[in-house]
């Protein structure tokens, strides 16, 4: 039959010996070494149970276990030890607070160590150990970049209202500082933000504050700010300011836009007569500069031609003074080719005793054929007819000096 059958014989676990449980109870108290004798499986819990308790009761100087059967009691129980049960205690307090005194501190954060309140150390990522209840470990993330955003209405330097949305980014510079110096440095840089912004509007004009002035408005609230928060002691440093919106109050918007439009129109006409003024001006410089070259040819070319002339007459003038009369002739004859060179001219012989006859010298000199008043033909390269020719040299024989009085010019 199976070990574990109602009502069968065999009561004895498969583990156990076989003669464990009889000898147990067939020799009392002393049968001890024949019950461990045939005990070859593993151990029993509950007798391992036992046995703790039994070192415990002895520690603890308790009565001892029953040491046999039924047949008598074991040895008499020691005196109780009234400090084992307290020592016992206090090691195990002991233990759970070493225990509860590690710590991780992860990469992104500092961990400011206080000893009964006082500042000790700054601790870096990592696992560390402080004795708890003595040292208090508070946690700072240096990384975060954490942001603040307000929107105030303020009076202007030009005594104007305006509301301004301004928005902060920053970040902890100095765990120690963030922890110990401020109380709340979340309320602490809202006042300061609100502080600075003030005193940045305050001294601004409002058209300035709505147009054009955002970027330098910006700038000087972020030093402001980081000055007050340097001075305070809050460690924490500014990344960056950004003014969103500035606008006036609502019941006078629409004027402001206005005068915001009305300022864009004259600015984009600067502008206009900017871009004329920067077409026409290189324009007038370039003309400018082509008349000054221009004058400054001419009057190179005047001085040439004087110092030419200047030079042509100090050449004739050594001539004259070794030949005058050929001089004199030559300046005659020169002068009377070029005045008549450019004037239409005739040559009428006015004597008595000769028939009148002209030279049109002006068609000579086109190179066309002329007819004389008494019938003579000019040549086809307008040179006089030989018969003309000889007729003019017997007069200007016969009649001597009378006949050269008697020529005058007559210009048309």
């Amino acid at each position: 039959m199976a070990w574990n059958e109602p009502g069968g014989g065999n009561q004895h676990d498969p583990w156990s010996g076989g003669g464990r449980r009889g000898g147990n109870e067939g020799g009392g108290n002393g049968g001890g070494g024949g019950n461990r004798g045939g005990n070859q499986g593993p151990p029993d819990l509950e007798e391992a149970l036992k046995k703790f308790q039994d070192k415990l009761n002895g520690m603890l100087g308790g009565r001892g276990g029953k040491g046999g059967g039924k047949g008598g009691k074991g040895g008499g129980g020691k005196p109780r030890n009234v400090f084992a049960l307290p020592g016992l205690l206090i090691v195990v307090a002991l233990a759970i607070w070493a225990a509860t005194g590690f710590y991780l501190v992860d990469q992104s954060e500092r961990g400011v160590v206080l000893r009964f309140g006082k500042f000790q150390e700054i601790v870096s990522p990592g696992l560390h150990w402080n004795p708890p209840l003595i040292d208090e470990v508070r946690m700072v993330n240096v990384t975060r970049v954490r942001s603040l955003t307000q929107t105030q209405a303020m009076l202007t330097r030009d005594e104007n209202i305006v509301e301004v949305e301004i928005s902060a980014q920053y970040q902890v510079a100095d765990p120690r500082d963030f922890v110990l110096n401020v109380r709340n440095p979340q309320l602490s840089i809202e006042n300061a933000l609100d502080s600075a912004l003030r005193h940045v509007v305050g001294g601004t004009d409002m058209i300035e504050i709505l147009t054009s002035g955002r970027e330098i408005l910006g700038s000087s609230v972020r030093s402001r700010l980081q000055s007050y928060l340097d001075s305070y002691g809050t460690g924490i440093s500014l990344q960056t300011i950004n003014i969103e919106s500035t606008t006036a109050p609502g019941p006078v918007i629409d004027a402001f836009d206005d005068v915001i439009r009305a300022r864009e129109d004259r600015q984009r006409t600067i502008n206009q007569g900017m871009a004329y003024a920067n077409a026409i001006i290189p324009e007038a410089q370039g003309q400018a500069q082509r008349l000054v070259e221009q004058g400054q040819g001419y009057r190179e070319s005047v001085v040439a031609e004087a110092r030419g002339q200047a030079n042509r007459f100090s050449a004739l003038l050594t001539q004259y003074q070794n030949s005058p009369a050929i001089m004199r002739e030559r300046l005659y004859l020169d002068t009377i080719s070029e005045v008549f060179g450019s004037t239409p001219m005739v040559l009428i012989d006015v004597a008595d005793d000769a028939p009148l006859m002209y030279l049109p010298i002006d068609q000579m000199g086109s190179g066309g054929s002329g007819v004389s008043s008494s019938g003579e033909r000019l040549g086809d390269q307008g040179e006089l007819d030989p018969r003309v020719l000889e007729r003019l040299r017997s007069g200007q024989t016969g009649t001597g000096s009378s006949s050269n009085s008697g020529i005058r010019r007559e210009g048309r």
